[in-house]
């Protein structure tokens, strides 16, 4: 009996022990939170000063260890994430008002962050989830009208942009039922202009045959003429007679001198113009700029 007791007896004092220490632990690691607590809250106050003062790179890097000390410490990234909002630095603004949100349980925090989530994406015109980080701040705290005020233009400007997303597809759609009647079109338009082509070639060629055709039909009018003066040798050729007028489709002799000449002259002008332009521009030095 005496055994049993000394042996209760040592297992109770070692739970005792146990739990003493336990407890001992707990208080310094409650003690070396609140001091962490309390070096993360100075460096907050001192990175609160520098933003004021316009120093922005030292105020950051305060926030930085600030949060780095303790997590505790919600004031750190959301003053942080404030002062990368005022800078148009959304991306980085919206991380640290998530971090302030994961790290309180108080509603007050929780509103506050979620609050400035949704001017985040307002900024970079994230409508819809906007409206939602609006009404995740207003189950919060209800009783905010200024969340109100944002969660209803938000509401109306994810509207309008869904109808202009509609607008726009709908355009698209039609577009594309479009471009197949648009290629048959230009297909039409193509063989046109083939055909137009062809026929100018046949219209040259008929031309061609024509000009090469005309020697012969001259050649059988001399042999006709001929054959006229022999039958009446004796009869001459009557002084009023018009003298033969070429045909429509050729040029006669003095028309060709009369473009030629023309030509030369055409060739003369624009020769004298590019000589005039060779003189007038001739580059001049700027002046010296101070």
């Amino acid at each position: 009996m005496k055994m049993m007791k000394n042996k209760r007896t040592w297992v109770l004092g070692f739970l005792c022990s146990v739990a003493l220490t336990a407890y001992t632990q707990e208080k310094t690691r409650d003690k070396e939170a609140k001091k962490a607590l309390n070096t993360s809250k100075n460096l907050t106050w001192e990175a609160n000063k520098k933003l004021k003062a316009n120093d922005f790179p030292t105020a950051e890097a305060n926030y930085r260890r600030a949060i780095a000390k303790s997590s505790n410490n919600i004031a750190a990234p959301f003053n942080l994430g404030n002062a990368y909002y005022d800078r148009e630095s959304f991306g980085e603004a919206f991380d640290r008002y998530k971090q302030a949100v994961e790290g309180t349980h108080n509603k007050q925090e929780k509103h506050n962050a979620y609050h400035n989530i949704g001017n985040v994406f307002m900024k970079s015109k994230q409508y819809q989830k906007a409206v939602e980080a609006y009404k995740e701040a207003l189950r919060n705290n209800p009783n905010d009208d200024e969340t109100r005020y944002n969660l209803a233009l938000a509401k109306k400007m994810a509207e309008q942009q869904q109808n202009e997303q509609k607008n726009n597809d709908n355009q698209e759609d039609k577009d594309q039922k479009n471009q197949p009647k648009q290629n048959q079109d230009q297909n039409a338009k193509e063989d046109t202009s083939q055909q137009n082509e062809g026929a100018q070639k046949e219209n040259k060629n008929h031309e061609s045959d024509n000009e090469k055709d005309q020697p012969k039909e001259n050649q059988v009018e001399e042999g006709n003429q001929e054959k006229e003066q022999e039958k009446t040798p004796n009869e001459s050729e009557p002084a009023d007679t018009p003298a033969q007028q070429p045909r429509p489709d050729q040029l006669s002799k003095q028309q060709i001198e009369n473009l030629l000449d023309a030509m030369q002259n055409e060739e003369k002008k624009v020769q004298e113009k590019i000589d005039a332009k060779k003189i007038k521009g001739k580059k001049i030095r700027p002046e010296k700029d101070w």
